[in-house]
């Protein structure tokens, strides 16, 4: 019998301890492994870049939740990236990268990896005949977030993983904002599912890591070789905060998602908010596809300010329980403007964001006592609710 994804995320890779019965996982802060003599391994391990006991139980938890063959854990979002693409990638290779993408996505390969003779092309993926006209035969990868940071779009993962693969591409989907919880690409015919851990997986702002999951078990192969070759793997210690994290994700992004949508509805109402970008909204353009694709809309909201960037930046500086800070995911609120903090290399590109933009991660405080501070700081820039009528 196929088991929940909540059962999954609490069991998956996490059987009690066969020495002692300890229910939790045991960390294992070790570097090495007594062999038996010359070669003989316990359990096949011998140094940790190499394999680790509560690494590998990550692993298996992340195969598990994404539906995927094999999950590698890594040091960081970014490190994880950058294997991926120089596993599959080759100088002179080419990458099409969705029009709203992680900022430190796109200053990876447009800024280190072109150096080494990557190749990029931005594009709306939701424009098929955009997309099909963006590839080229050196296309290795069409690199996809839905949502997307910060612009909240929604790619239909089906039809782009149908496009790529008619060229002969890989479909990466960061399935970073959304959580195996939400939306699980693999079984939508994406190849590889890239994470930063340190967001919702991690989801308490105390831990830095990322992860890639695949479908294809030879593609894992080779992503293993070169996880251990490059040596950004995840430290046990990171390993075992996720995994305790990953017990309580599906609670945690019932209330994401249930607060989101609260503070979503608060926005639309207001005079001095001219958009709030939120696939949960029936008005998003996204809407209808995150619907069929997603079990939930997520916790994040990006809105736009009528008075532009300098209203955008006295509400960030206003907000009390929105903590002004970058990144996302975890159980306390995050404010922030993208054009200035998390986006500024983008600055000058065709992936640049608005400067009016700002960005929330809504946590799972009392969403009273958000709505409150939302209130208190865009009143101090001259806000107040739209009339209705």
């Amino acid at each position: 019998m196929e088991q929940g994804f909540s059962t999954r995320a609490i069991h998956a890779g996490q059987e009690p301890d066969p020495a002692t019965g300890a229910v939790i996982p045991p960390m294992h802060l070790t570097t090495t492994y007594k062999q038996d003599g010359v070669g003989g391994l316990r359990g096949g391990y011998e140094y940790s870049r190499s394999g680790n006991p509560t690494r590998n139980a990550l692993h298996e938890a992340l195969a598990a939740l994404e539906e995927g063959t094999t999950a590698l854990a890594f040091a960081s979002g970014l490190a994880a990236e950058d294997t991926l693409l120089r596993t599959v990638c080759r100088s002179g290779d080419h990458v099409v990268l969705g029009g709203d993408a992680y900022g430190g996505t796109f200053r990876l390969i447009s800024r280190v990896l072109s150096e080494w003779g990557l190749e990029h092309t931005p594009v709306d993926l939701d424009d098929a005949d955009a997309l099909r006209a963006a590839i080229r035969p050196t296309t290795r990868v069409v690199w996809c977030e839905t949502p997307s940071n910060p612009l909240l779009n929604i790619t239909d993962i089906e039809r782009t993983a149908a496009v790529a693969h008619e060229a002969g591409a890989l479909l990466v989907v960061d399935n970073t904002f959304a959580s195996p919880y939400l939306q699980r690409p693999l079984t939508l015919g994406a190849d590889v599912v890239v994470h930063s851990t340190t967001k919702y997986l991690g989801g308490h702002s105390d831990v830095v890591g990322g992860a890639l999951v695949t479908r294809d078990a030879g593609l894992g192969e080779r992503l293993a070789y070169n996880h251990n070759a490059m040596g950004a793997v995840a430290s046990p210690f990171d390993s075992w905060l996720v995994l305790r994290s990953l017990k309580t994700l599906g609670v945690r992004m019932d209330r994401h998602c249930a607060n989101a949508a609260r503070v979503a509805e608060f926005l639309a109402g207001r005079s001095d908010v001219t958009a709030v970008l939120y696939p949960g909204l029936p008005d998003h353009p996204g809407h209808e596809t995150a619907a069929r694709q997603m079990s939930g809309f997520g916790g994040m909201i990006s809105f736009r300010l009528r008075d532009g960037e300098d209203a955008a930046l006295a509400v960030c500086e206003r907000t009390r329980l929105f903590t002004l800070a970058e990144s996302l995911g975890g159980v306390e609120s995050l404010i922030e403007h993208p054009h200035r903090m998390t986006h500024a290399s983008a600055a000058g590109s065709p992936l640049e964001v608005p400067s009016d933009l700002v960005r929330l991660s809504v946590g799972i405080e009392d969403i009273e006592d958000l709505i409150s501070d939302l209130e208190q700081a865009l009143a101090t820039v001259g806000g107040s609710p739209r009339a209705r009528g």
